[in-house]
């Protein structure tokens, strides 16, 4: 346990490159499925590790030593060592746990107030009259399908094809229940430090999930296209800019829409090795760390019995 309680804090750092190359070379669905699963399997394993660390030290106090009925103490450390570390962890353990309760409450009231009595009119699609160029998909609560906003001035800055492409994107924003993905990230996020780099990507592969949907929807990649690039590019040419959105919208218009332009129209050529290459990166990543916690967590039952004197 000594050294495989150390494994899950370290590995979040090594996911940080293979995330960042992952969302452009492998497919979005399938990037947007790997970095939830990554980045909320290393959270686990990091919240695993800290209270792991947390017992060895607190097993030297005597209220604790008596609970567990240990006759012999429980780490092979220095109570000098051992209940100072337990200490760090576990104020850590805390901070964690006070970071992730805050922001999934957060998130159900900003999904709360979006989805409150002046939307449930049952409409799909909001129209504000705004001369601003904008366009976002309001997620609702659970059992609530969420809605389309889109100002006149968005609707004015497309044509007609390019607002069903527009429209068609923030739809799969919404049947996609794309915010929960974002909401995985923000709380494995607060758990380990490292982890924050995860966002960016994820944000980016949700965005081209979106794209490809609306691409399918109407039918030609090049409309689509044309479609994210005019809705931006109307949106950052308008004076006094656009209205803030409410926190658990998907605008549009965000993240490096070059980029996804780019991607829709074919200009990023295909690299499956690099994909997979950075897949196979995350997959061992979070492989590495889980095999990590297991092992810690035997070795640390296999103390504890020889504490209680069940295995001298």
């Amino acid at each position: 346990m000594i050294y495989a309680v150390w494994i899950p804090l370290l590995v979040p750092f090594l996911v940080v490159p293979a995330a960042r190359r992952l969302a452009d070379a492998l497919s979005p669905v399938r990037a947007v499925r790997l970095l939830a699963a990554t980045g909320a399997g290393l959270a686990l394993c990091t919240v695993c590790a800290l209270a792991l660390l947390v017992v060895p030290g607190a097993g030297r106090l005597s209220a604790v030593a008596a609970a567990g009925e240990f006759v012999r103490p429980l780490a092979a450390s220095e109570p000098a060592v051992a209940v100072p570390l337990a200490a760090a962890a576990l104020a850590l353990l805390l901070g964690c746990a006070a970071a992730v309760t805050g922001a999934a409450r957060s998130h159900w009231l900003q999904l709360h107030r979006a989805s409150g009595p002046g939307w449930r009119d049952g409409s799909e699609l909001a129209v504000l009259r705004d001369t601003r160029p904008d366009a976002y998909a309001l997620p609702g609560r659970p059992g609530s399908p969420g809605r389309i906003v889109v100002t006149t001035g968005m609707l004015h800055a497309l044509d007609p094809a390019e607002r069903d492409a527009l429209l068609a994107h923030e739809r799969a924003h919404l049947t996609g229940r794309h915010h929960l993905y974002l909401a995985v990230a923000e709380l494995s996020a607060r758990c380990h430090p490292a982890l924050r780099a995860l966002r960016a990507p994820m944000g980016y592969a949700l965005e081209r999930c979106a794209d490809e949907a609306a691409a399918h929807a109407v039918g030609d990649r090049r409309v689509a296209a044309r479609a994210i690039g005019r809705a931006a590019l109307a949106a950052r040419t308008a004076g006094g800019g656009s209205a803030p959105h409410p926190a658990p919208a998907l605008g549009a218009v965000a993240g490096p829409v070059p980029r996804r332009v780019a991607a829709l129209l074919g200009r990023t050529a295909g690299r499956p090795r690099i994909g997979l290459a950075a897949a196979a990166t995350l997959i061992a990543c979070l492989a590495v760390s889980g095999a990590a916690a297991l092992d810690a967590t035997h070795d640390l039952h296999s103390s504890i019995e020889v504490a209680q004197g069940e295995n001298p």
